[in-house]
């Protein structure tokens, strides 16, 4: 039978990011991507994606998804057959990140989706990427396709976002962690604590990758979730 996957995307994606392991992965699996547009939680996401499939299904969450990911399998277990951690963190807000978040909203509001494109997405990247135009080209025009209010719906729902470490020793489905070497936003050694505490995590570091690693390095990134999944037919070009 098929393996059932749903991406979870982050902060103001969608499947623009995972373009080419939908491509890469679609034909040996059956792909979906929760689309978060609308929630207001990393609770309200979680849901979103636990109902694009009936049968228990592997979800691959990057960033911001990779939180709803983890409650996910916190509310409903037994959906979750597998689970890829991408880019991403378990902790709570952080004491000083109010602030700094507000300040984001606040820039969105003030200057429009296309300049906090400019503002925010070079820093996602490699930093030998923060200027190539055709990797930012279509990461503007996905931030542009947001507006304002989702951008905050999204960013409050990252501040009240829950404390998932206590769900991570508890994760009983085969699990990986994956992380580009050279993230800035959540870092190599965040991704190390993470397959450390969860039961027979395995740990995929992407070379010469930022925290978009699933775009800066797409071949790579499928090429590790195919391996993971057990997909060993060449990769769909």
């Amino acid at each position: 039978m098929r393996p059932q996957i749903v991406f979870l995307p982050g902060l103001l994606c969608d499947a623009t990011v995972f373009a080419h392991q939908i491509a890469g992965l679609g034909v040996d699996a059956d792909i979906a991507v929760a689309d978060f547009s609308r929630a207001a939680s990393i609770e309200e996401m979680a849901r979103i994606a636990l109902g694009l499939f009936t049968k228990p299904a592997t979800f691959v969450g990057f960033s911001m998804g990779g939180r709803a990911a983890l409650k996910a399998v916190e509310i409903a277990p037994e959906r979750v057959a597998r689970l890829c951690l991408m880019d991403t963190g378990a902790a709570p807000a952080r004491d000083n990140e109010a602030e700094a978040r507000q300040a984001m909203i606040d820039y969105a509001y003030r200057n429009g989706m296309t300049a906090l494109a400019g503002h925010w997405l070079p820093r996602m990247l490699h930093e030998a990427r923060e200027k190539d135009a055709a990797l930012l080209a279509p990461l503007t025009e996905m931030v542009e396709r947001a507006t304002p209010e989702l951008h905050e719906r999204q960013i409050l729902a990252l501040l009240h976002r829950p404390d998932a470490r206590p769900v991570l020793p508890k994760i009983a489905c085969p699990t990986l962690v994956m992380v580009g070497r050279q993230d800035r936003w959540s870092p190599l050694a965040q991704h190390e604590e993470l397959a450390a505490v969860i039961p027979g995590a395995e740990l995929a570091v992407i070379e010469d990758a930022g925290h978009f690693a699933c775009f800066e390095r797409p071949e790579a990134v499928t090429a590790a979730l195919r391996a993971w999944l057990g997909l060993n037919r060449k990769e769909a070009a």
